[in-house]
């Protein structure tokens, strides 16, 4: 949150990508900072993913995230 944070505020546009798991997390943390990213949750867990697990999230986010960029800039 504060790396997208700090990039937007240089005017470098982004986009979060987080686990499920810190939905409520993050919009804590967004209130706390003032700031309303562009984040895109994708299912919770990552960690125990295999490669192609990890390659299928990101492949179901990446229009969403293309999304998320397109907007902001």
């Amino acid at each position: 949150m504060h790396d997208i944070t700090n990039l937007e505020g240089r005017g470098i546009p982004g986009v979060g990508v987080a686990s499920t798991e810190f939905i409520e997390a993050a919009a804590a943390q967004s209130k706390s900072l003032g700031f309303d990213p562009a984040i895109v949750f994708v299912q919770h867990p990552i960690q125990d993913r295999t490669d192609e697990e990890v390659r299928a999230l990101a492949d179901e986010a990446f229009p969403g995230i293309v999304k998320q960029i397109s907007m902001d800039s």
